[in-house]
């Protein structure tokens, strides 16, 4: 009997000792959020109460379809920018942490589609394929991660790649006053990646909705939605969602970026973005500085931009392209937010209203333009037929301004003149109308040569266009020596003058009415009359 009592007892023992293990190794499982209280609203920013471990940049969450942002953090209470528009949200509501920071969807699932700065589809193509998520503020890539500029960006527009060329990782600024075409360079350089494996994102910030439409619209005709994924906050939007809206496009670039593929971004555009800043700082009673803008904006859009780079090999080798937009006012390019991104940025595009105005388009300003990278990367064929271009231009400019004076000019000056007025004809382009590195040079080579100086410039555009349609003859080993960067030979351009020369030889002009071809140069051209 004594036996089994003492087994009962070993088992007892055994049990209580297990009980005590797992009461030690036990550890408790608490949900809990922290919670605060709506204290006010207004304008799109939340006073709370009552979160007093929240940090910045958290976000935090009213109601299942509406997220703010942290941004102010005070003694007794927490400023916060609302991500969205809750009419039912009124003071003493709850709004509890998530204790992370805002994020966007990423992928190969976004190419084609248009989306908020916070991942939700606005073209009714149905849920965004893939749940990849990425924060919309990252630490821009370390100097050590970074290679230098050497591969061109082509826009495809001749004043552009000829004269302020792009690299792949500069970041190139685009200003000047309103309606003078700045959206429509960031466009033709979107569609003339078509084939080209870059990836593109526009990012609308503050637009109307109507324009935004028509660029969408545009972009799908022209093939280009494909390859692009578009990042709207409409004017209409509340501030928070504007304000997020190039970070949230930054992040989604940077997805692709980190795959070791090349990305194009657009901010369109950052004055609007400036604006947003501003009055999200003023709503929290941040002190105002120059302007009433905040002591930060320079901040805020360093660190933006500076996320856009060249990847070395070893960190993936991708690359990120920013194409900031920003508007001027009265041609005032010294005004605080134009100058702050002329100091970040690696060159400007300046578009000239007078130069719009006389219908010079684009209207680049090709003096006070500059791309302080992109030369390095631009194609070398480019510098054999544009070197002097640009100093030809120039002294052109300031020549014109004093033969309208009426003075005797001599004729050194008159065919200076006359070569400036070609090649101002010359740079004109249609709108969506890029063209291929092999059709600029053949073009440029031409202008450079002078062989446009004696075709009166009436006629002038009809030549061009023959001129063009010249550069599908070029033989294949130049054009393939063009493209991978090799230097333009003497014997490679004395073979295109020479087919350019030919081109020319049948062009008649007769009475100022008709330009063309003879009849004759038709024929032995098997019937291809290329005429007005």
């Amino acid at each position: 009997m004594w036996r089994e009592a003492e087994g009962l007892s070993a088992i007892l023992d055994n049990t209580f000792n297990a009980l005590q293990q797992a009461a030690r190794e036990y550890k408790p499982v608490i949900a809990w959020r922290e919670t605060g209280t709506v204290k006010s609203l207004a304008n799109g920013i939340a006073w709370i109460e009552g979160l007093p471990g929240a940090e910045l940049e958290e976000l935090v969450q009213f109601t299942d379809d509406l997220a703010g942002i942290v941004f102010n953090l005070d003694d007794k209470e927490v400023g916060v920018v609302l991500l969205g528009d809750n009419p039912d949200l009124e003071a003493g509501a709850q709004v509890q942490r998530t204790g992370r920071v805002a994020d966007v969807p990423v992928g190969e699932g976004l190419l084609g589609r248009v989306i908020d700065p916070l991942g939700k589809p606005l073209d009714d193509k149905g849920p965004l394929a893939g749940k990849k998520r990425l924060p919309i503020e990252r630490e821009a890539p370390r100097i050590m991660d970074r290679s230098p500029i050497t591969v061109p960006l082509q826009t495809g527009i001749k004043v552009i790649d000829a004269l302020i060329p792009i690299g792949r990782g500069q970041r190139q600024l685009i200003l000047g006053d309103r309606q003078t075409g700045k959206t429509a360079i960031a466009v033709d350089t979107i569609i003339n990646q078509r084939d080209t494996g870059v990836i593109c994102v526009y990012c609308g910030i503050g637009q109307r909705g109507a324009s935004l439409a028509g660029l969408i619209a545009e972009l799908t005709d022209r093939g280009a939605l494909d390859y692009t994924v578009v990042v709207i906050a409409e004017g209409n939007e509340p501030p928070g969602l504007r304000y997020i809206a190039p970070y949230a496009a930054t992040a989604i670039g940077e997805y692709f970026m980190e795959q070791g593929r090349d990305v194009l971004i657009v901010y369109d555009d950052l004055t609007n973005h400036a604006t947003t800043y501003r009055e999200i700082s003023l709503l929290l009673r941040r002190p105002p500085g120059r302007e009433a803008y905040p002591g930060d904006i320079f901040y805020i859009h360093s660190r933006l931009l500076e996320r856009s780079t060249q990847l070395r090999g070893e960190s993936g080798g991708g690359s990120l392209t920013a194409l900031p937009i920003i508007q001027t006012e009265a041609q005032n390019i010294s005004a605080y937010i134009p100058t702050n991104l002329i100091s970040i940025t690696d060159g400007q595009l300046y578009l000239s209203p007078n130069l719009f105005q006389k219908g010079m388009l684009p209207a680049v300003d090709v003096g006070k333009s500059v791309s302080r990278v992109g030369g390095k990367a631009q194609i070398k064929a480019y510098r054999s037929v544009a070197g002097d271009l640009k100093l030809a231009y120039s002294q052109f400019e300031e020549l014109e301004i004093f033969s309208r004076f009426g003075t005797r000019l001599d004729d050194q000056t008159r065919r200076i003149l006359e070569h400036g007025h070609r090649i101002r004809s010359c740079l004109k382009q249609p709108r969506y109308q890029p063209l291929t590195v092999e059709q600029q040079i053949t073009l440029l080579l031409a202008l450079t040569a002078r062989l446009f100086d004696e075709i009166p410039l009436d006629h002038l555009p009809v030549l061009e266009q023959a001129v063009i349609q010249t550069a599908a003859e070029m033989p294949q080993e130049i054009r393939e020596r063009i493209l991978t960067g090799k230097i333009l030979t003497e014997q490679d351009r004395d073979i295109i003058l020479a087919m350019l020369k030919r081109r020319f030889a049948g062009w008649e002009v007769n009475d100022g009415t008709n330009a063309g071809y003879s009849a004759t140069e038709d024929k032995e051209r098997n019937g291809t009359s290329v005429g007005s």
